[in-house]
């Protein structure tokens, strides 16, 4: 579990089925990151149990109630096509749109770039978003993310379409630099 002034991140539970489709089923969620909208609790769950699993992926929550409002994770070598080393790892994350404009996104990627360059020894985080996803820009830029390119074509595949991507990256070096 990892903690910030206003939020708790930790594990996913079963029992977070019920909050997940909540947000997750918002066709101004899902899509514009890459993914369609949740169809019931069920899909929810699954995915839970599925996708929101890796070692770590975890439910974001506000401290006043301990619901998961959304989700942060790191993916490492072997989860993501960003990198093949086992010093990096790609970010990833969405938030449920009532709390969208509030900084949760940017106060928790903070803690999960601490997590990452400080707990589990990473020396670069990666990090990408489709075009049109502004939000997801912001945050990146929030966080001291460094541009590095844009691709054509991206392959989208459960939406079942192409987009232009935009990659971005911090190292732990530039990390540091910035919060001094």
């Amino acid at each position: 579990m990892l903690e910030t002034e206003r939020l708790i991140l930790r594990r996913w539970k079963d029992s977070d089925a019920e909050d997940l489709y909540q947000y997750a089923k918002d066709p101004d969620v899902g899509p514009i990151a890459g993914w369609p909208p949740h169809q019931s609790i069920d899909e929810s769950r699954y995915i839970i149990e599925k996708v929101l699993s890796g070692k770590e992926a975890y439910a974001i929550c506000l401290k006043t109630d301990h619901k998961a409002i959304g989700t942060i994770e790191l993916k490492m070598k072997g989860h993501t096509d960003m990198t093949e080393r086992d010093d990096e790892c790609e970010m990833g994350y969405w938030l449920g749109k009532p709390f969208w404009g509030q900084g949760i996104m940017p106060e928790a990627a903070r803690e999960m770039l601490r997590h990452a360059f400080e707990d589990i020894g990473m020396t670069k985080v990666w990090v990408g978003y489709y075009e049109g996803n502004t939000k997801s820009r912001r945050v990146q830029e929030k966080v001291g993310f460094r541009y590095q390119w844009k691709s054509e074509d991206v392959d989208v595949p459960l939406m079942h379409e192409t987009r232009t991507g935009y990659v971005s990256c911090i190292t732990r070096d530039q990390w540091q630099k910035d919060r001094t």
